[in-house]
């Protein structure tokens, strides 16, 4: 078997690793338009941030340890066009410029996400940033540790937008983020987005919540980010607007994809084109609280579904168990995690629901260093099955953690009834006998 991967970093290595393990003699081609295999790109605004000053300790498995295990892997080659009748791809190597073909008999499609280019006036002027790759991290770290680099723009304020506010805080920057919703994070319930916003300005940053982005221009050595309200200035800008499936090349290749260019795939991995496989940032997701497909990309999703991949186009028929949208992120002090449902979604679906929200703290007053969570938890009227939770506390208080609990309880269709008598682990340096995860589910009523 001869297969082709595209896409080296998280889908796509974990279905080559899945794939050769399982089937030894398969002829495996790693092509990744990038410099780098295989990294942690979550890790990206940590080194930014200089928490980390190493940028090897976020790749996971070296270039090396990929050919030894005899998966051929082709750096700065993209793959630009794909002819399933023929079974072949066209990649050009961006250092030489040629152009040639490779022709597989399985195909996985990894190519993750683009970030979203506002269609605005200076968009792609030198000084405006974004933070896709290992290379743009490399570069944004660079360029802020020059001494006349003191401030910045934040256009977006989701999970990459909050994080580099946060790095660029570390770095002493003047910081300004400015977002078109009228809320940060907006995954989480509002009550949450709001604690984070309370929690960057508490350190300084300067929120702009409400304002639309609508060109950014040149002055001298300063950009100028305008909104229809007012004109913010700095030395850079760093985009932050979402991001979109790296699909465009695959536009007249006759797979179904969703309206913003996520690869339609099924449960197990399979595209609408015969040994044709996707997984990552670059395809939709099963969700298994709603029973729908949806756009999540995130890493842990990405390597799971990657993993399934490979071993499907190995043979295997393993179906992905669907996610719930599980995502947890560090606010400088503050420290929150979301799961499952919001209300939002259980409006949209007509689910019958009701919520509530808990305060609570992580152990007793007798140990000290005890600190309040703030719990928020969704479920389903009349039988009470656990459907969403949000939950948030100071950084390292365990908050995070708990919303894992709450993950495990809604993907096994837990009622609230029955997590509140789960026996949990009780010592006073780290719960109460009754923990937070027991009162916020014996509040639900």
């Amino acid at each position: 078997m001869k297969a082709i991967i595209i896409g080296g970093v998280a889908a796509g290595m974990s279905a080559a690793s899945k794939l050769k393990r399982t089937v030894p003699s398969a002829q495996i081609n790693v092509y990744e338009r990038g410099s780098f295999l295989s990294y942690g790109a979550c890790g990206i605004p940590y080194y930014v941030g200089g928490v980390n000053d190493d940028p090897n300790l976020l790749i996971a498995r070296s270039r090396e340890d990929f050919e030894k295990q005899g998966i051929r892997t082709f750096l700065r080659h993209e793959v630009i066009g794909l002819d399933a009748s023929r079974r072949v791809v066209q990649i050009r190597d961006l250092d030489q410029g040629q152009v040639f073909e490779d022709s597989y008999d399985k195909l996985m499609i990894a190519v993750g996400c683009d970030s979203v280019v506002l269609p605005i006036p200076g968009a792609d002027l030198p000084g405006v940033f974004y933070l896709t790759s290992m290379e743009d991290g490399l570069l944004l770290e660079k360029i802020l540790s020059l001494p006349n680099v003191r401030s910045a723009v934040i256009v977006g304020g989701g999970y990459i937008g909050v994080e580099m506010a946060e790095a660029l805080l570390e770095r002493k920057l003047s910081v300004t983020l400015i977002e078109a919703a009228d809320r940060l994070l907006t995954p989480f319930e509002p009550a949450f987005s709001e604690l984070s916003e309370q929690e960057l300005a508490r350190e300084g940053v300067q929120l702009r919540l409400g304002e639309k982005v609508s060109a950014i221009e040149a002055r001298g050595n300063e950009r100028v980010v305008h909104t229809g309200s007012a004109a913010y200035g700095a030395d850079v800008v760093i985009m932050c607007a979402g991001v979109v499936p790296a699909t465009d090349f695959l536009r007249d290749s006759g797979l179904t994809m969703a309206r913003n260019g996520a690869i339609e795939v099924d449960r197990q991995m399979r595209t609408s084109l015969n040994d044709v496989y996707a997984a990552g940032d670059c395809a939709v997701v099963y969700n298994r609280i709603t029973g729908e497909d949806f756009f999540l990309p995130l890493g842990t999703v990405a390597n799971k579904c990657g993993r399934i991949a490979g071993g499907n186009m190995a043979g295997e028929r393993e179906e992905f168990i669907g996610a719930l949208g599980t995502a947890a992120i560090k606010v400088c002090g503050l420290e929150m995690a979301r799961t499952g449902m919001s209300e939002q979604d259980a409006k949209r679906t007509g689910t019958a629901y009701a919520t509530n929200t808990v305060k609570v703290f992580n152990h007793p007053a007798y140990y000290p260093g005890r600190q309040e969570l703030t719990i928020q938890l969704l479920w389903e009227q009349g039988t009470k099955r656990l459907l969403g939770a949000n939950v948030a506390g100071p950084y390292g208080s365990g908050a995070v953690l708990r919303a894992d609990m709450f993950a495990i309880a809604i993907h096994t269709g837990m009622t609230t009834d029955e997590l509140g008598m789960v026996d949990l682990t009780y010592a006073p340096p780290f719960s109460s006998v009754w923990d937070a995860v027991h009162i916020a589910a014996n509040a639900a009523k």
